[in-house]
């Protein structure tokens, strides 16, 4: 477009030069001449206009031009105060809000199944470049730090004696028991030759002789084998009453004896302190990084599965109450309008101080570019209406 009006300007130079050179051999000369004459000087003056705008013509430090270069920090403010005047108003907000109905549309777009196979694609882009944008240290420290944090504040001790207590009373630990049982049994068997080389090691080389090592060995193991039996037939057997008794004083301990709060208060303390946690609360989140990647990676499983069917109902439910739907609207028309209130200065902020850090250079290319082919259609059109005013001061001064 600059070639362009460049060019007419230069073709009415030419017209200018031959219609003078006619002079008086044609009659309509006259009149090309005043046409071309006055082209000349609209356009002219029209290129200085808009040059003046953006640079010093000719390279001239005319007073009055390159504008926008000169006043770029008061451009940037005051477009900053039109966007906060205009925009950024909590009253504004609030009012253009209003007919907003955010929340049915996020419930149209997580229920309906185009939007959904459209979500999937765009949640697992999003999420891998969220996941790949926080810092693996930062996030393994702050996990490291929350949860050593809440432990240090965190009284273990009559917590756990409480779960112990109440466990105990509703028959809670009876499995554990069992399983106790179970296991001591296991090791039993597994450990019978053990005990049967105890017994002959620790037996009269006298008894030996009569085998009565082995009576009595057998007779341990059947013992043992015996009461095992029965504890684990007989939920009152007393020997799991006695245990029961030893953690309800163990329960009680926890709960209200200061030695062993100090003494679990100490072994949290150690394990907190202890690098093997902090190596295994890193290893969490790599891989529950790892795993959400590589869930992510497939847009078939980005929503798929329960949380794609929790998506839906989340979207049918917002759908299909309009209570819920207003609700979730004022709330997060409240919400929008509190960021406005209180962050608004901040952000127009960002507009005057990106403005201020371009170069002149800078300011004029983007604005020059944002107002576009327009400003050539500026010295094109003062090339026309130039040379039609010339033609009419000639036509009116030939009529006179």
């Amino acid at each position: 477009m600059k070639i362009v009006a460049t060019g007419m300007l230069l073709l009415m130079a030419a017209v200018f030069l031959a219609a003078r050179a006619l002079g008086e051999a044609f009659v309509w000369a006259p009149y090309v001449e005043s046409f071309a004459e006055a082209a000349m000087v609209g356009g002219l003056a029209d290129w200085f206009a808009v040059t003046a705008l953006f640079r010093h013509p000719l390279g001239l430090p005319i007073p009055h031009t390159a504008i926008i270069p000169k006043n770029k920090d008061r451009l940037g403010d005051n477009l900053a105060l039109f966007v906060k005047t205009n925009f950024l108003k909590p009253a504004i907000v609030a009012r253009r809000m209003r007919g907003v109905d955010m929340a049915g549309a996020v419930g149209r777009w997580l229920a309906a199944p185009p939007a959904q196979t459209r979500l999937r694609g765009s949640i697992g882009k999003l999420g891998i470049q969220l996941l790949d944008a926080l810092d693996n240290e930062a996030v393994s420290g702050w996990i490291r730090g929350a949860v050593g944090g809440n432990l240090r504040r965190f009284e273990l001790a009559p917590l756990i004696g409480r779960v112990l207590d109440r466990s105990i009373d509703e028959g809670r630990l009876q499995p554990l028991v069992d399983s106790g049982i179970t296991w001591l049994a296991r090791v039993l068997d597994q450990n019978e030759g053990l005990i049967r080389d105890l017994v002959e090691a620790r037996t009269m080389w006298l008894l030996r002789l009569a085998s009565l090592d082995e009576r009595l060995a057998n007779s341990i193991i059947e013992a043992l084998r015996r009461l095992l039996n029965e504890m684990s037939a007989d939920p009152e057997h007393p020997l799991r009453l006695k245990v029961m008794e030893a953690l309800k004083d163990v329960a009680f301990d926890l709960q209200f004896e200061s030695e062993m709060q100090t003494r679990v208060e100490t072994l949290k303390l150690e394990l907190i302190e202890n690098p093997e946690l902090g190596g295994f609360l890193d290893g969490i989140w790599t891989n529950a990084k790892a795993s959400l990647r590589a869930s992510l990676a497939d847009p078939d499983q980005a929503l798929a599965g329960r949380l794609g069917e929790a998506a839906r109902h989340i979207g049918q439910t917002i759908e299909n109450d309009p209570a819920l739907r207003r609700a979730l609207n004022k709330y997060t028309r409240r919400a929008i309008v509190g960021v406005v209130a209180d962050y608004g200065d901040e952000l127009v902020r960002i507009v005057s101080d990106t403005v201020r850090s371009w170069d002149a250079r800078t300011v004029t290319d983007r604005v020059e570019a944002a107002v576009g082919r327009d400003l050539q259609f500026i010295r094109i059109n003062g090339t026309l209406v130039g040379g039609l005013v010339g033609l009419t001061i000639h036509v009116v001064s030939e009529l006179v």
